[in-house]
Formats: structure tokens, C-alpha cells, sequence
């Protein structure tokens, strides 16, 4: 067994990159305003309507762009400097959460406003997703420790998820909301700061002189044509599009199913952001992305265990168990995809996938989340959750079955990249990676 010290240098190891550790303080930041910023406009949009449809509306207009924008923007990422449009699109964000800031505070808010600023701030993380995600190799020196930074920003994504709601419920009470949209907009200051200190080493855009729409019929042609990344994506697509929206459901079960109130649904949410950051802590604890194929079918068939158990328990303390192994299995399926996708991708093409990876991943959601309400209407929660759960195993299973033909496409990248040794049925360690056994 390794020494702790040497476990929390394996799991630390991308923080060596100084552009990474800008970017990781940063964003850090960034992103605990940014999820007090997304309780404070639910609460917002209830307390000035009372409309739970509106509630809904808010949120599936926000996250639309993305599901539409997100192919055409990971285009754009090939094409533009990434390290200029990410301070251009922080920069955005800033903007409107000082716009919602300013209406709030002065008294003057409408919910017009609020969908509006919602779809605005939905176009802006339409081009930001897509491109901070393939900014991420830029960040490094060592493509060894892409999986690495990867699973950091998803522990960090999942640590500002516990933090920011918390304080959100504190400052709402305790002065309003607006000043939750104040503080978002000041916590941009750090990650735009961060972003304009680094040091990036310009890199040529091929794809620069070729039509957007082409560029665009290139990218999906190669993503289509690789059977791995094909594969990879639409298990995320499905996952997300069945199995993500139980959080839209969680209110219900705490109210109606558990008889707890809303103290539960709080529980409810921080054990599986809980889970998740675990789920984010193992990976980062991993020395090489070889088995996170047979990872990601495992994770996604955890996924919907726990959909299903948590469908059928009527006890808090059980549901609230399951939670954590639901978080858990989601954040390893997810995260696992986006390093095996950003290892084994051509550079010139990696805005491109990062577009539909940011389709599959996050412009889903709102779809699934009409599609779960409606069933919800039609059949209860519960039974909802345990159709959400079978699909995503029955989706896990299907990817399992292909995973020797997968492994088989993937195994030349590897080879090239030194993780694997050419020609050898086996796994031999390369000189300064540390590799586990074949899973």
C-alpha cells in the first residue's frame, strides 16, 4: 500500500501545471457562485409566480442552447484561440449575472427578465462548455495527466455543487436574492484573472480556412465514423437523457414519497453530490486511463441500480444511502467518457467532439427533464425512476457487449501514446506511468 503522502501526490499530480492550478483556483471560485446563483433564480422565479411550470420553463430555456448551439460551438472552438474565447465568454457570464444583480436589488426584476438572462446565459455556456473542456490539454504538459486534471474539475465542479446552495439558502435568507447574483458576479473576477495570467503556447488552427458548415460535416463525420467515440457518446446521450432528470423528481419524492419535507430534498441532493465528488476523488486517485471502457459500462449499470432501488425505498435514511452509490456511478460513467474522449481524439478535431460531447452531456437534460415530467404525470415518480434505471442498464449492457471490438480500435492510440506495448496481448509498463492490470 502507498504511503498517504505519496496517494495525495498521485490524486494532486495535474496541480504540477501552473496553467492548471490557475485554472483550478479560479474556477474554483467561479463555481460556487455559479450554483448559488442557480438556487437564487429558482427561488426568484417561485416567490414572484408561484408557478411550478414557470419554474420549469426557466430552466429548460436555459439549457436549450446548448442541446441546439453546442456542435456548431465545439466548430468554433477548433477555429478561435480558446485561451481568448474563454475570458470573452467568462467576461459574458459576468455581465449578466451584474444585469440580474441590478434588477433584483433595485426592485425592478420581472420574470420576463429572468428567462430572458436565462437564455442569454444559456447561448454563453453553449461556446464556454465545449471550449473549456477541450481548452484542458492546453493547461498541461504531460497528456498522461489528462485524466487526471479531468477528474479534478469534476470533484471541483461537485465540491462548489455542496458549497454554493448552502450559502445560497443563507444569503436569500437572510438578504434576498440579489445578493447571491452580486456575489456570482464578482467570483468571475478570480477565473478571469486566472485565465489572463497563464502563459499559453499559440497553436496553429488547421480547420481555420474550411466553411463552418463543413467543418461542422467533418466533425460528425469523424465522430460518426469512430466506432469507439460513437459508442462512448451515445450511452452519454442516453444516460442523460433518461437517467439525469431524477433530480427534476427529487422534490416529489421528498414531499410525497418520503413524507419528509423540504429538509429531505436538501439531504437528498447533497448525498448524491456527495457520491458524485467521490466518484470524482477515485478517478483522480487512478495512474492511467487504460480500463476506463470497461469503467464506464460498470459505472452506468451502478447508475441505474441505485435509480431503482431509490424507486422502490419509502425510508429516508435508506434513500439517502442510495443516493450517494446513484451520485457516485453517474460522476464515474460521465467523467470516464470525457477522458477516454479527450485521449483518444485528434487534436485538430477535439472542439468538434467536445461540441457533441457537450450535446450528449448537457443538452439532453432539459429534453429528458419534459420527458420525466410527462411520465411522472402519467405513471408517478417512482415508476419513472425504475423505467430510468432499466434503460440505463439495459444501455450499459449493450455498450459491454462491444467493448472487445472497442478495445481493439482503441489499442493503436494507446500504443502510439506509449501506454500500451505495441504487439503484446498483455499490459507492459511504460517507462514513468504506472499501469493497472488490463480490466
Amino acid at each position: 500500500m502507498l504511503p498517504a503522502s505519496t496517494n495525495l501526490k498521485l490524486i494532486l499530480r495535474a496541480f504540477h501545471h501552473r496553467n492548471y492550478r490557475l485554472f483550478f483556483c479560479g474556477q474554483a471560485l467561479s463555481l460556487v457562485g455559479t450554483w448559488t446563483q442557480r438556487v437564487a433564480v429558482g427561488w426568484l422565479v417561485y416567490r414572484l409566480t408561484e408557478s411550478a411550470f414557470l419554474l420549469g420553463l426557466v430552466g429548460f430555456v436555459g439549457d436549450l442552447p446548448i442541446f441546439l448551439a453546442a456542435p456548431f460551438a465545439g466548430v468554433l472552438a477548433d477555429r478561435w484561440n480558446r485561451h481568448r474565447s474563454l475570458v470573452v465568454m467568462q467576461t459574458l457570464g459576468m455581465a449578466q449575472a451584474s444585469i440580474l444583480a441590478v434588477l433584483v436589488l433595485t426592485g425592478n426584476v420581472e420574470v420576463w427578465h429572468i428567462i430572458w438572462l436565462s437564455i442569454f446565459l444559456g447561448c454563453v455556456n453553449a461556446f464556454d462548455v465545449p471550449t473549456r473542456q477541450s481548452f484542458l490539454l492546453e493547461l498541461i504538459e504531460k497528456r498522461e495527466d489528462l485524466g487526471n486534471a479531468i477528474a479534478l474539475n469534476s470533484s471541483m465542479v461537485h465540491a462548489a455543487r455542496l458549497v454554493g446552495p448552502s450559502l445560497a439558502g443563507i444569503f436569500i435568507a437572510a438578504m434576498g436574492e440579489g445578493i447571491c447574483f452580486l456575489l456570482n458576479a464578482i467570483s468571475f473576477v478570480p477565473v478571469i484573472a486566472a485565465l489572463l495570467a497563464m502563459k499559453i503556447q499559440p497553436k496553429e488552427k488547421a480547420a481555420g480556412n474550411a466553411r463552418v458548415l463543413q467543418s461542422f460535416k467533418d466533425g460528425f463525420t469523424y465522430v460518426s465514423h469512430s466506432a469507439p467515440i460513437r459508442s462512448i457518446l451515445l450511452l452519454l446521450g442516453l444516460i442523460s437523457l433518461v437517467g439525469m432528470p431524477y433530480q427534476v423528481l427529487m422534490p416529489v419524492f421528498a414531499k410525497d414519497i418520503l413524507l419528509a419535507g423540504p429538509r429531505a430534498f436538501g439531504f437528498l441532493v447533497g448525498c448524491s453530490g456527495l457520491g458524485a465528488l467521490a466518484g470524482a476523488v477515485y478517478l483522480a486517485s487512478r495512474k492511467s486511463v487504460l480500463g476506463l471502457e470497461r469503467l464506464i459500462a460498470m459505472a452506468a449499470s451502478l447508475f441505474g441500480i441505485g435509480l431503482i432501488a431509490f424507486s422502490f425505498s419509502r425510508m429516508l435514511w435508506l434513500s439517502l444511502f442510495l443516493m450517494l452509490f446513484t451520485g457516485f456511478g453517474m460522476m464515474v460513467q460521465m467523467a470516464s467518457s470525457n477522458t477516454v474522449l479527450q485521449t483518444i481524439v485528434d487534436d485538430e478535431m477535439r472542439g468538434r467532439l467536445m461540441g457533441f460531447y457537450t450535446m450528449a452531456y448537457r443538452g439532453m437534460v432539459p429534453v429528458g427533464s419534459l420527458l420525466a415530467g410527462g411520465l411522472a404525470a402519467a405513471i408517478g415518480a417512482p415508476g419513472t425512476l425504475f423505467v430510468s434505471g432499466v434503460c440505463c442498464i439495459l444501455g450499459s449492457v449493450l455498450f459491454a457487449s462491444k467493448l472487445p471490438f472497442l478495445r481493439e480500435a482503441i489499442r493503436p492510440i494507446y500504443v502510439k501514446m506509449g501506454f500500451l506495448s505495441d504487439g503484446s496481448p498483455g499490459v507492459q509498463k511504460p517507462t514513468g506511468v504506472v499501469l493497472p492490470s488490463e480490466e
